[in-house]
């Protein structure tokens, strides 16, 4: 018999608008069934402390003990919520994987590391959960990137032996899982560079708005060709896989860099430029990774924010028409808790001793164990 286990998954994601929160039952096979999902908002004085940490600043130290602090005890909060939602006591839920908020992502350095934000110590004392946390670290110790760690939940949920499929994340930064359907084909991952980060910076700097609404904004403007060329200049599109990036990389700052070299451009045509800028480099990774592994795409999957973008899908879907492209609802799990529910799996994989293998996509060493367990009792 197949005994089924409760986990709880928490992302924030690079947008950092809100904590994403979702409860999964994962049986001894390690087949996911979702449960239930919230989205829990970040109180606005935090989303801002989280942001300043994402470049450098005075007195970082301290802010960061107080934002580790303060962001654990908002995913509490949001833990809690959902399970007196559902009716679902703290003991029956066997432990939190909680990724926290990246602020520092750096695995090209020497040494390389990656720094999240969330108190995991915090997070078990206020929940009486057991925590899984502090994913990314083994994987770069083994000389990885620490990321994206997505591709082997891909792998889990999504291959197919019919069909050569993409699973594609759009969040702050887009990462994207090549699935062969040889399943002796190597599992392809990597992050192709911005997602809605830049686009979400941009309009909320001009209408105070946190993200650009089915991409209308981007969508009433001219996508400006000489900016567009500037910003695909940048090293790291063309720098080959395993890579990782994230929004301390492409940061507001980044962007006006680029645009010190135009005389005046319309807020809404630099949206329109940054949206086909994320599509653009989107395409041409896939594009390129499939004629290196000598593959004919059948399918797009989206998750994660982007996908509610209908004119940013619907330039990638002009740009690569020959594969379809659709929500990962389509295969039965919804797109904007893809995420989360990823969490929860590598807690039960922590819990159970199995060791992910990330080698082909992060560049580690051998596979691992990942995370680091903090008991609440």
């Amino acid at each position: 018999m197949k005994q089924d286990e409760l986990y709880l998954g928490i992302l924030s994601g690079t947008s950092l608008d809100a904590l994403d929160i979702v409860l999964v039952a994962i049986n001894t096979d390690g087949d996911v069934h979702h449960r239930a999902a919230i989205n829990w908002p970040l109180p606005l004085p935090l989303r801002k402390l989280c942001q300043q940490l994402c470049t450098p600043g005075t007195n970082e130290l301290v802010r960061y003990g107080t934002a580790d602090r303060l962001f654990a005890q908002t995913a509490a909060e949001g833990v809690l919520h959902l399970l007196k939602q559902e009716q679902i006591s703290t003991d029956a839920v066997t432990a939190i994987g909680s990724h926290g908020q990246t602020v520092r992502h750096h695995p090209d350095l020497s040494p390389g590391f990656t720094l999240q934000l969330g108190c995991p110590h915090t997070l078990a004392a206020l929940t009486g959960i057991d925590v899984i946390a502090q994913f990314r670290q083994k994987d770069i110790a083994l000389g990885g990137q620490g990321a994206p760690l997505a591709p082997a939940f891909h792998e889990t949920v999504f291959r197919s032996p019919q069909s050569n499929r993409v699973i594609v994340n759009i969040g702050g930064i887009t990462n994207l899982t090549l699935l062969p359907a040889d399943l002796s084909g190597a599992v392809i991952g990597f992050d192709s560079g911005p997602g809605n980060t830049l686009m979400d910076d941009w309009i909320y700097r001009h209408h105070q708005q946190h993200y650009d609404v089915n991409g209308h904004w981007a969508a009433s403007g001219q996508v400006h060709p000489q900016l567009l060329q500037l910003l695909l200049s940048d090293s790291y599109f063309a720098k080959a896989a395993p890579k990782s990036t994230g929004r301390e990389y492409f940061t507001p700052q980044w962007l006006h860099r680029a645009l010190e070299h135009f005389s005046a451009i319309q807020p809404e045509d630099v949206q329109a430029t940054l949206a086909e800028l994320t599509a653009q480099s989107l395409c041409s990774a896939i594009a390129v990774t499939a004629e290196q592994h000598q593959l004919t795409i059948d399918d797009v999957y989206v998750c994660g924010g982007g996908v509610h973008n209908q004119h940013l899908l619907s330039r990638c879907a002009a740009l690569l028409p020959t594969p379809t492209w659709q929500s990962t609802a389509s295969l039965g799990v919804d797109p904007d808790w893809v995420e989360g529910a990823l969490f929860a799996w590598l807690a039960w994989c922590h819990r159970h001793k199995k060791a992910p293998d990330l080698s082909k996509v992060t560049g580690a060493s051998k596979a691992s164990i990942l995370g680091a367990h903090f008991p609440a009792g």
